[in-house]
């Protein structure tokens, strides 16, 4: 019997296993509400770890496309770079994965190509994890630049509401420049 057919058979108790210990990095109010709440609307971000996790899962036992699972594991780590996760705290729940399928099978004898079928799986999932740390990343720059633009117009809000504002037009280049203008304070 394939590594395989025993994960397949086996497949809703691995997803069980590893959906708590993803939730085991929450709080425990989050973790308890993102379990039990179904609605899927009302529990956005439960939906997309589960429905991610079982259709990365999935795709690791039908061969594995790495476009396909990079696409459910942006799902999940958009989410999660947008929350108060560390990298590495974020892009664990990979690793999480190779710890329920060994307690998973423990029961199950390794015979030699089970083994290098198990090594093999860890191999594609350490790769996951490299992938995912790329997408939180771009993620988490998104997100600082998003910050860094908000700040500027804000800035330049600031300014215009204090009148200290200009546009005017560089012939020259036939572009439009903001000038400061520096005002007096009377004392």
């Amino acid at each position: 019997m394939s590594l395989k057919v025993i994960l397949s058979a086996k497949k809703d108790g691995l997803l069980a296993a590893w959906f708590d210990r993803i939730l085991d990095t929450y709080p425990a109010e989050t973790a308890k509400f993102l379990k039990n709440q179904k609605d899927k609307f009302a529990n956005p971000v439960g939906q997309a770890i589960h429905a991610g996790i079982e259709d990365i899962f999935r795709e690791l036992l039908n061969g594995g496309e790495i476009e396909k699972i990079s696409g459910f594991l942006d799902n999940i780590i958009r989410v999660r770079a947008i929350q108060e996760f560390s990298a590495s705290q974020a892009v664990a729940f990979i690793f999480f994965l190779k710890s329920v399928i060994r307690d998973g099978i423990k029961d199950t004898p390794l015979t030699p190509e089970l083994s290098e079928e198990l090594v093999a799986l860890e191999s594609q999932i350490d790769s996951l994890a490299l992938i995912a740390f790329d997408i939180f990343m771009q993620c988490r720059e998104k997100l600082y630049e998003i910050k860094a633009n908000e700040m500027k117009n804000m800035t330049y809000r600031l300014l215009q509401k204090a009148n200290m504002v200009t546009e005017t037009e560089d012939p020259e280049k036939q572009t439009n420049f903001i000038a400061i203008q520096k005002k007096e304070v009377n004392t």
